[in-house]
């Protein structure tokens, strides 16, 4: 059970993982308070935006000293489910995909990845790190076996629904949708869409605004 007071937007949650990833370093730090203030200083935001967004969790600052760290931390780790380990495999296993499997940060953040896929029968048997690239017959099998909570979608944009549909017919209920495309789901699958090429050029058009 997650520690939300009330639903939150998009917008509010992405902003509740920037807070997680600061309290994390404050509290490395061994940081013990930490103000509305001090947090929108670090992250660019109004400490009036700090305490709104905070209101979303079942967590409540002290007057004149702000935040306990470990509380919030505690508090922002039950909201986004940082809490408990979540299984991961990713089809595709491309250089993105590839780099992905590489990354030691998803498991530092309680996300374990337990196979690559491919349908590139040159892929197959090869090792990303210590996983061996798998073929996608395959997939069913080690999505039961190992309980897998998130799909990585990691392959071009024309073979990304079927990889989509095959995800959802093993039974995973999230996806995490790295193509340049739309995908389709069922109401009971969450899609969050990551295209690394669209923020970019939503970066260069910001930056020619700016000549």
């Amino acid at each position: 059970m997650t520690n939300i007071a009330k639903p939150v937007p998009r917008s509010v949650l992405t902003r509740l993982t920037h807070y997680y990833a600061t309290v994390q370093s404050l509290r490395s730090a061994e940081t013990e308070w930490v103000s509305s203030t001090e947090l929108a200083d670090v992250l660019g935001l109004t400490s009036s935006t700090v305490r709104q967004d905070i209101s979303h969790l079942d967590f409540a600052g002290v007057s004149k000293r702000g935040y306990e760290t470990s509380g919030l931390e505690a508090a922002l780790a039950s909201a986004l489910g940082a809490d408990k380990i979540w299984n991961l495999v990713i089809v595709g296993a491309g250089n993105l995909g590839r780099a992905l499997a590489l990354h030691e940060e998803f498991q530092r953040r309680g996300f374990v990845i337990h196979a690559v896929f491919d349908d590139d029968k040159a892929k197959v048997g090869r090792k990303v790190g210590k996983l061996e690239i798998l073929a996608m017959d395959g997939l069913a099998a080690v999505v039961r076996k190992r309980a897998i909570d998130v799909g990585v979608i990691a392959v071009p944009g024309p073979s990304a629904q079927d990889v989509a549909d095959r995800l959802v017919a093993a039974g995973i209920k999230g996806l995490l949708n790295l193509s340049s495309v739309h995908i389709a789901s069922p109401d009971d699958v969450a899609v969050s869409d990551t295209r690394i090429i669209a923020s970019l050029q939503e970066l260069t058009f910001a930056l020619m605004a700016k000549v």
